[in-house]
Parts: structure tokens; sequence; C-alpha cells
């Protein structure tokens, strides 16, 4: 059995796509290959799934191109795309495959994006599988930290209206910082000049205990990383999601976006920041109504006192 998989374009989506993916192979008993293709993100995050045959980035800025390397792959009995885009029906349209199937969004309206995802999957093979944890590819090592570890995330592919202000960021990280916190900030390389004017507003005594890794960890460096953290705090963001699929204790702070389809899916040690104002969610890229409360509005002591609360938490558990 040959499957093509197009992943989500997004590191959070594909994440959040990860249990319906293991509910495809569900119904071949082992006796498949899959082929995979999408943005280099998204293939990274899979790169070490069981029994694969390709993995393909789309390059997307010519799809004659994209469609000549997908037409190289061969037949399949089955090509699912977890896109809706006109561009990934185009793909599927010229894929070599008898069955095709593509992920329309507005099918599934009020689900999380985890059961979303799996509800499509049911429908293409008549199933009724129920979604399980997010799940991750790579083999984790024992970390062993002395001093508490907290992960800092401050930024968000999607836009500027995820992210929480910077500057409460640094009195943030400040206050973790003098209680002897080891703290390290992530994000990805377009966040590399707004984690560095964080990092900067320290000085060199508390900078000993500020690790910087934005823009210098892989999607396996990244999963890693966070696998040893003792605390992370985020945006809805793909790490976010990665720090789900690993039961990290997380303090995710939302602004403009759906809480109910994005947040972290089965993570017990999770807490949700949020303001409920009349424009929630409006789920655009910058504030439509130029004052950014929904994230403005959130002190730094609530996510400090929520974070010391996850972390006492963990105590109590261990």
């Amino acid at each position: 059995m040959r499957i093509l998989i197009e992943l989500p374009t997004w590191l959070g989506d594909s994440v959040m796509a990860s249990p319906a993916i293991i509910n495809i192979f569900k119904n071949f008993q082992g006796n498949y290959q899959v082929s995979f293709m999408g943005s280099k993100t998204a293939l990274d995050y899979y790169q070490n799934f069981p029994k694969i045959e390709t993995n393909l980035v789309l390059k997307k800025k010519n799809i004659f191109k994209d469609l000549s390397e997908i037409s190289k792959l061969g037949n399949f009995d089955y090509a699912i795309s977890f896109r809706s885009s006109f561009r990934s029906k185009i793909y599927l349209f010229f894929s070599k495959s008898k069955n095709k199937f593509q992920f329309l969004n507005f099918k599934f309206n009020k689900l999380h994006q985890v059961e979303k995802y799996n509800a499509f999957i049911n429908n293409i093979f008549n199933t009724d599988y129920k979604p399980g944890p997010l799940m991750y590819f790579e083999n984790i090592p024992t970390n062993h930290v002395k001093k508490r570890l907290i992960g800092i995330n401050p930024g968000a592919a999607y836009g500027e209206a995820k992210r929480w202000p910077s500057s409460k960021f640094v009195s943030l990280i400040e206050r973790f910082l003098k209680k002897d916190n080891l703290v390290v900030l992530f994000g990805g390389a377009k966040e590399i000049d707004s984690s560095k004017k964080i990092f900067d507003q320290f000085d060199l005594n508390l900078r000993k205990n500020l690790i910087n890794l934005t823009g210098k960890t892989s999607i396996s460096d990244l999963i890693r990383e966070i696998s040893s953290l003792s605390l992370f705090i985020t945006g809805d963001s793909g790490p976010m999601h990665i720090a789900a699929a690993l039961k990290i204790p997380t303090v995710s702070i939302f602004g403009p976006t759906r809480l109910t389809e994005t947040s972290q899916w089965k993570n017990k040690e999770n807490t949700i920041i949020r303001k409920d104002l009349t424009c929630q969610p409006c789920m655009k890229r910058t504030c439509p109504l130029g004052h950014h409360n929904c994230m403005n509005l959130i002190d730094v002591e609530e996510v400090y006192k929520k974070s010391q609360d996850l972390i006492n938490l963990k105590s109590v558990n261990q």
C-alpha cells in the first residue's frame, strides 16, 4: 500500500495532524509505504516517521516544478492532503493515485483542529477512531537539569497580533533570573532580531543564566530542548504544540486566535491566559482596532503567578 500525504504548512498544524496520521495507518496493519510532501518545517517534524519512501519539499514558487516532482513519485493507492488551498487541490489532481482526498476546513466547524483532522480521516476510511495524544518521532535522551529550566517563546509565525509585547517578556524573564532560574529563549530565524533585543536588555550578571537559542535549532533540536524544560511560556505557536506532545507544563498566552481550535491538546499541565474581550477572536495578523488590547492587557504578574503555580504543581506530582 503506497500512500502520499501532503502535510499542513505550519509546524503547529503538522503537530496537531499527528493523531489523525497515526490513525490512517491503523487501517493497513503495517503493510504500507508513505511519502510526505509539504514545507521543509513540516517534513522535518516527520523525518523519523516509520516506513517513509520519500520526503518532497514543495517550493510553491514554481507550481509546474512541484507538479513535475510529484509526478516522479509514481502511483499511489491513496493521496491525502491536509491543506485546504486551491494549490493543494491542483497537486492532488495531478498526483497518480486511485483515491484522492483533500481536507476542507469549513466542513468541520466547532471542533478543535486535532478533531477536525481526525474527522477528515474517519470520513475517508469510514472509521470511528478517536484522536490520541499529539505524537513526536524523536528519541528523547534523559536530561538532568540541576536548576529549574524555563523556556520562553516570545514569537509567533502567524503574525504580530499573536505576540505578547517584548517589554513584558523582559520583565517576566527578569523575575525568573533573579530567582536563580535558567531561562532559554526560543524562536525561528525570522525572530533572531526580536529575541536579541530581549537578550540585550539584561546585564552580564543576569545573562549568565539566560541562553538564546533563537534561530539556532533544527526541529529535532527544538524537540529535544523543549523536552528538558521545567516550564514553557509561549503564545499560540508551533513550539506550543510540541510542548503539548511532550507533556511539558505550559503557560499559553492567547490573543486573537480561537483557543477552542488551537489550544494544547491533551496536556493536563497547561494554563491558558487570555482576556475575554468582545473583539476576540478576530483571527487577524495585526490588530484591526489598533490597540492590541487582547495582549496588552495581560499583566506580567498574572503570567508569573500562573507559571509559579504550574512549577509548584509539577513538584508536588513528582
